[in-house]
């Protein structure tokens, strides 16, 4: 590989690192072409991204990031695959199903929305983080219950406080 082909991966690389939030880092060496191909299919059914990269490479493209990557630079040893998605807990919900089959991937290191983990030691702490969209539907659930809980206690007991004023009012007259 030419200086000029470094540079330019360099370059995509810093690029996709800034397009994205969250990013994992795994190893999938070992895997034989039809394991990598069901990886693969996996990764693109659930709409994350995989790429196989070199050490040097990434290493150099997250020091001209302008992300903080912390430690993870640290676990660009070996093999090492970058699994790029929208929703945080995706790349860690394919390599908990994918290695029900495999050992492989093992999860390195991850950067979701500024956080570093590390180890894959966190990778059942990955699955349980919720996307943006699952928190939004929470918060939302959680606005409109107690607002809920006053319009249903006002409908079942309308009529008792249709039946006191009525009550009140003829009392006056």
């Amino acid at each position: 590989m030419t200086r000029e082909e470094k540079s330019q991966v360099i370059d995509e690389l810093t690029a996709q690192l800034a397009e994205n939030t969250n990013i994992y880092l795994t190893d999938i060496s070992g895997l034989d072409a039809a394991t990598t191909s069901n990886l693969r299919r996996a990764c693109f059914k659930s709409n994350v991204k995989l790429a196989v990269v070199k050490n040097t490479l990434l290493e150099k493209a997250m020091e001209a990031s302008d992300k903080d990557f912390g430690e993870l630079p640290t676990t660009l040893k070996g093999n090492t695959s970058v699994m790029y998605s929208e929703a945080g807990n995706a790349p860690a919900k394919v390599i908990k199903a994918f290695r029900k089959k495999s050992e492989k991937p093992l999860l390195k290191g991850a950067f979701i929305e500024e956080a570093i983990y590390i180890g894959d030691d966190l990778l059942d702490t990955l699955v349980d983080i919720k996307s943006r969209e699952e928190l939004i539907g929470e918060i939302v659930t959680l606005l409109q219950s107690p607002a809920k809980n006053v319009i249903s206690a006002l409908k079942s007991s309308g009529g008792t406080i249709a039946g006191i004023v009525k009550t009140l009012s003829e009392r006056e007259g």
